[in-house]
């Protein structure tokens, strides 16, 4: 579990961090969502945009470590040009994570099945007074 903060918004994940995101049930494509179920969860539409477009960038981070990690044992520490060749194993690999749901339609996707845990210590200490 960890927390990021949003100035007073904190957003602490529960989902674990090496999510296979080969099995997200997230859309491809950009799809209309009802405004009405999308701020349910906060009751405010831009404290629930902010939820999901921090949760948008931790995937993001773990994607983009993943491939660096996966990409980096095709790295040629040779200067020479001539001795560039593409890589059959390594193409895939990028068009693997190309083909992948971006980031942001997971973090949706992720917010409406409620996975996200999140939380507004501003909002819980209006109302303990």
């Amino acid at each position: 579990m960890w927390t990021l903060p949003c100035n007073q918004l904190k957003i602490t994940d529960i989902i674990n961090t090496n999510m296979d995101y080969k099995k997200t049930s997230a859309p491809y494509t950009t799809i209309t969502r009802d405004i009405d179920k999308f701020d349910a969860s906060t009751g405010n539409i831009y404290e629930s945009v902010i939820i999901c477009s921090r949760r948008a960038n931790q995937i993001s981070v773990d994607m983009k470590q993943e491939l660096n990690s996966k990409l980096e044992e095709f790295a040629s520490f040779n200067d020479n040009l001539e001795e560039v060749f593409e890589n059959r194993e390594q193409i895939e690999i990028s068009k693997f994570y190309e083909r992948l749901p971006k980031p942001t339609l997971i973090a949706l996707a992720e917010f409406e099945d409620s996975k996200i845990y999140h939380r507004n210590p501003e909002k819980e200490q209006k109302q303990k007074k």
